[in-house]
């Protein structure tokens, strides 16, 4: 695989208890968009790839490794 990838962080709540989930997304997907939320929900490649629970997530950042 080519592609470079980014490493992602997403956070969701369940009842008021938070657990996280780790992603690694294709950099040119993230690039094409301005915010992350934006390439989560409408990037082709991402949305083939995961589905994201948009009623539980708090929140999503770029993991530096």
């Amino acid at each position: 695989m080519g592609d470079k990838r980014v490493k992602v962080r997403l956070l969701f709540a369940d009842d008021g208890e938070f657990h996280d989930e780790h992603v690694h997304l294709p950099a040119a997907s993230l690039e094409k968009h301005e915010r992350l939320v934006d390439a989560l929900m409408e990037d082709p490649k991402i949305l083939r790839q995961l589905h994201v629970d948009f009623e539980r997530l708090v929140s999503a950042q770029v993991v530096d490794d």
